[in-house]
């Protein structure tokens, strides 16, 4: 058991060099990672099952006493950021695929992974699982209404299609994972939780390869306009950071609760995104969403070393992470 959970730590401090690779094998071996795509949904809910298990109803209930922090990363995450992608998708490319894959990236829940940049930077762990757990469960109603009210007129969608799918990747393994933690105790989050862990970050592996081979033609085919739109996204997500550190300044938040917004508010599923994108639009909507995977974790590792720097912490990861 120590060598599978050095195993999953291993695979989950290297993904900044990991998922380059994987990007690579569904780019190039697209004929491989696609058969895996079939089955992607059912990974995912497996994914979902695993992260949700270290969380119990009493945190959502702690952070219910509390809310300021936890309605603002909503507000930020959920509303504004997809508003704003939005707008300068519409200025910028002047395309609704293009528009309607940057709406969807920033439109996914919160990123399971800012849990553990939340607790490598010593961030309020409680108030990152509420968060991520109240955005998770949003995510079914969320998702499709925003991508409606945006960009429904210009992209064809079946909104109820995508309700029933994201219920049954992160809705329902999400409060599964959640009732098995209650009603065992902690023994879900204690024993259960790392011992799944190890094949998770396998999973995460494969799926970012999988997703990955959607774009495939566009990589091997890459015109400046892509290129464009990879700058574009490794920007905007750049932009969720600063948002969560200034807004915990403003605020005036404590160093925990603001290293938690900052990760909350920088951090997406983007593999939920891309397993959307794959199921119910294509590769021109696909390929800005998983162009967020080329950024997510060098910047996580960028601004969590600045908000040391910020609020008065050593910008370093805690040894007991």
């Amino acid at each position: 058991m120590a060598r599978w959970q050095a195993f999953g730590r291993f695979i989950a401090g290297h993904m900044i060099y990991i998922v380059p690779f994987c990007l690579a094998g569904g780019i190039f071996l697209p004929g491989v990672f696609s058969r895996l795509n079939p089955v992607v949904p059912a990974l995912f809910a497996l994914m979902t099952f695993q992260g949700s298990l270290t969380i119990g109803f009493d945190d959502l209930l702690a952070c219910l006493r509390r809310p300021l922090p936890l309605i603002v990363a909503l507000l930020v995450t959920s509303v504004a950021m997809p508003a704003v992608a939005c707008a300068l998708g519409q200025a910028i490319f002047r395309d609704p695929q293009t528009t309607c894959g940057l709406v969807l990236e920033y439109s996914v829940p919160i990123g399971v992974v800012s849990i553990m940049w939340v607790g490598l930077f010593e961030g309020d762990v409680t108030l990152g699982l509420a968060t991520l757990m109240a955005s998770t469960l949003l995510s079914p109603l969320s998702i499709p209404l925003t991508l409606s009210v945006l960009v429904g007129a210009t992209v064809s969608m079946d909104p109820l299609a995508m309700m029933q799918e994201m219920l049954l990747m992160i809705a329902l393994p999400a409060v599964a994972g959640m009732a098995v933690n209650q009603l065992s105790r902690g023994w879900g989050g204690e024993v259960l939780s790392p011992a799944l862990s190890p094949a998770c970050r396998v999973i995460l592996v494969l799926i970012i390869a999988a997703n990955s081979t959607g774009i495939s033609d566009y990589m091997l085919h890459l015109s400046p306009r892509l290129l464009g739109i990879t700058l574009f996204v490794g920007c905007f997500a750049s932009a969720g950071f600063v948002v969560g550190l200034l807004l915990g300044k403003l605020m005036g938040l404590e160093r925990p609760q603001a290293v938690t917004l900052t990760f909350d508010c920088g951090l997406r599923n983007i593999s939920a995104g891309a397993v959307i994108a794959e199921r119910f639009f294509g590769p021109a909507v696909m390929f800005p969403v998983m162009m967020g995977t080329l950024f997510q974790q060098f910047l996580a590792a960028a601004f969590g070393s600045l908000l040391g720097r910020r609020f008065g912490g050593e910008g370093e990861p805690s040894p007991e992470a």
